[in-house]
């Protein structure tokens, strides 16, 4: 009997040493040490900024460009944009794209600010990209879900209400600040990370700043707010050293295309599809007029085909005026060529592969966004510095050996800055210029063409909606249904849910 308790003491013993065995430092011994069962920010950066400028470059083809008479994809039936003539479910796509690609930043800022993988520079980075998407998700639509957006997977919340655009604006400003508090710290993130800087926060804090002039400048015309962002610019400019700004075309932010995860979408379209719109007239005629640099057919390309990938359909760059009415369009002239044409080699010169599109801002844009201040008399300066140093870094953005002197080229192209001009003059000036600067930017050229009223486009005679440039995009069909409440709260306030309706700050 002793034996027998004896023994079974002995096991009861052994089983409890082998159980200790098998228990201590479980954690360790069953983490693989190769992976983290944790994501980190650096895992989530690259992967958003891609998928944001994909929904960007599409859109910006096949709507921003139409619109601003970049291109025309000729056809005489109904939903043709360069008409004004916009299918409801063309606004799906941006609407549903951009909200999905905020679940991707916030998720980046949560797990930025985690104890486990802290780092106030990616959190810095998130609240500049989630500033980026508002802004253009409430510029194209108006007034859209905001403070409790993207809250479906967390807080149940599928049917959010619609903020008002001027409440959107206050906070998005105090997102940019708070992100520049956060990037002041300097806390180094992953190089390989980060598609556009590279990791170096010090540009991210610039692009903040600098995307908070751009903001600035879009709501200035809004009468309620006008003084206090004028204030606002004055005391921006003038303290730079505590509030950065790009001073080069190297902080411009712009994501490379590298390859692997880090392809543009343009290489998806068929070569077929993505030369078949029409370069529009007013876009080419400028540039041959000028004898631009980027169709300066002997230096950069053979065949007839120019740094941007302009190549002529009958040996001449002659383009096709937008806005015609049906059965009235002219031959197709020039036109984005396509990766299967045979160009010079030497030169990426098509924008299916150019590494180069995937532009946020660019410092070309900040100058003119100088140059107009100055211009309005809200900061001190000369403004043709701006405007010239606008077209130098536009073409050197994009050809960076041309090394002409910008004075030369604007005598030559009779494009000089003239400081005795009317300010519709001057805004022309720098508006036609700054439509050239915005080219790719996903719907800039559109905003500030609602914003100011320039470049002058020209009128075809087939232009719907009363021949006024669309003011925003309607609200995707869906959400009448799925949200109809809140839809028509904000159809109530805003106005009718149709593309004549103006947004908060283009009404007076």
């Amino acid at each position: 009997m002793k034996t027998t308790f004896y023994k079974f003491s002995t096991a009861i013993i052994a089983f409890s040493v082998a159980l200790t065995s098998c228990t201590k430092n479980f954690t360790e011994v069953n983490t693989d040490p190769n992976n983290t069962p944790h994501t980190l920010p650096q895992q989530l950066l690259a992967p958003a900024l891609a998928s944001t400028l994909n929904y960007n470059l599409l859109r910006n083809r096949n709507v921003n460009n139409e619109l601003m008479q970049v291109t025309v994809d000729m056809g005489d039936g109904q939903g043709e944009v360069f008409r004004y003539d916009i299918r409801d479910n063309v606004s799906d796509y941006l609407y549903n794209g951009w909200f999905t690609d905020l679940t991707n930043y916030k998720d980046l800022y949560k797990t930025a600010s985690d104890s486990l993988t802290l780092n106030t520079s990616y959190m810095g980075i998130s609240q500049i990209c989630q500033a980026w998407v508002y802004s253009m998700l409430t510029d194209t639509y108006g007034d859209v879900p905001y403070f409790h957006s993207n809250e479906g997977r967390d807080s149940l919340n599928f049917t959010p209400a619609f903020d008002r655009q001027k409440d959107i604006y206050t906070d998005i400003f105090k997102r940019l600040d708070a992100a520049d508090t956060l990037l002041k710290k300097g806390t180094a993130i992953v190089p390989n990370s980060d598609p556009v800087y590279g990791g170096d926060v010090s540009k991210w804090r610039k692009l903040g700043n600098s995307l908070y002039l751009r903001l600035l400048l879009r709501i200035s015309g809004k009468q309620d707010v006008t003084a206090d962002v004028i204030k606002q610019i004055q005391t921006r400019i003038a303290d730079t050293t505590n509030r950065p700004i790009m001073t080069s075309n190297a902080e411009s932010a712009i994501l490379k295309w590298t390859g692997g995860a880090l392809v543009s979408p343009y290489v998806s379209v068929r070569a077929q599809d993505f030369r078949a719109p029409a370069i529009c007239s007013f876009f080419i005629d400028h540039l041959s007029a000028w004898s631009s640099p980027f169709i300066d057919i002997p230096t950069y390309g053979t065949n007839g085909v120019c740094r941007w990938g302009i190549a002529p359909a009958a040996g001449n760059f002659i383009g096709v005026p937008s806005g015609y009415s049906p059965g009235t369009g002219a031959p197709k002239g020039a036109y984005f060529y396509a990766t299967d044409q045979t160009v010079n080699s030497a030169v990426p010169l098509t924008l299916q592969t150019d590494p180069n599109t995937g532009i946020i801002m660019t410092y070309a844009e900040l100058n003119f966004i100088m140059a107009e201040c100055i211009a309005k008399g809200w900061i001190s300066g000369k403004a043709g510095d701006y405007y010239n140093a606008g077209i130098q870094n536009c073409i050197t953005q994009w050809i960076p050996t041309w090394s002409k002197k910008i004075t030369d080229y604007t005598s030559a192209a009779d494009i000089t800055w003239d400081d005795a001009a009317t300010l519709n003059a001057k805004m022309e000036m720098i508006h036609l210029q700054k439509y050239y600067a915005l080219f790719l930017t996903d719907m800039e050229q559109w905003f500030e063409y609602r914003r100011t009223g320039h470049p002058v486009l020209p009128k075809g005679t087939g232009l719907q909606n009363g021949g006024v440039m669309p003011a925003r995009l309607k609200y995707p069909v869906y959400i009448q249904s799925t949200n109809p409440t809140n839809y028509k709260a904000a159809v109530a306030s805003q106005g009718t849910d149709a593309i004549s309706t103006q947004v908060w700050w283009q009404k007076p």
